[in-house]
């Protein structure tokens, strides 16, 4: 068991906020978006989710790929697609960083291009404050459909 399992996992400590956001929404709220050239409340789901998708495959390949779609473009129309969709990743995601050792973590790296190549277990903490960035900017979105967030999310976003 690895650094990683033992004191960061299960991952799902930062990541279930999304099921959370999840929900407090409807389908129609998916749909809402902020004036100015700002995503739809699901297409900014669907981004996390296609985010996630990216580190897990950098995790198998040791490249990140920056170019991954989700190829259904309902997925950011249905809370219940979204809430599937990241159940499966984060299931895939805790099997993956589980499989490493502690010397995988820590001298493997990942090639991020341009010459950044982080190890394993940077590339983990940088995942996780992409997780944390997408739960500021969805709190916008909260704020403005008027949604009430219980104590955790008050106190661990905002």
């Amino acid at each position: 068991m690895n650094s990683l399992v033992e004191q960061e996992l299960p991952l799902r400590e930062s990541q279930h906020l999304r099921y959370y956001l999840l929900d407090l929404l409807t389908d129609e709220d998916l749909a809402y978006k902020l004036p100015g050239d700002n995503p739809t409340l699901g297409e900014l789901c669907r981004e996390i989710g296609e985010l996630e998708h990216m580190y897990i495959q950098s995790f198998k390949t040791f490249t990140h790929d920056w170019s991954y779609q989700h190829p259904d473009p309902e997925v950011e129309t249905r809370t219940e697609r979204l809430r599937t969709w990241y159940r499966a990743l984060d299931d895939e995601f805790d099997a993956i960083l589980g499989a490493f050792s502690e010397d995988d973590l820590h001298n493997k790296l990942i090639d991020r291009a341009r010459g950044f190549q982080p190890s394993l277990f940077v590339q983990f903490h940088i995942y996780r404050e992409a997780v944390l960035m997408f739960y500021a900017k969805a709190s916008v979105y909260l704020k403005a459909l008027q949604k009430s967030v219980n104590e955790e999310w008050q106190l661990g976003i905002g």
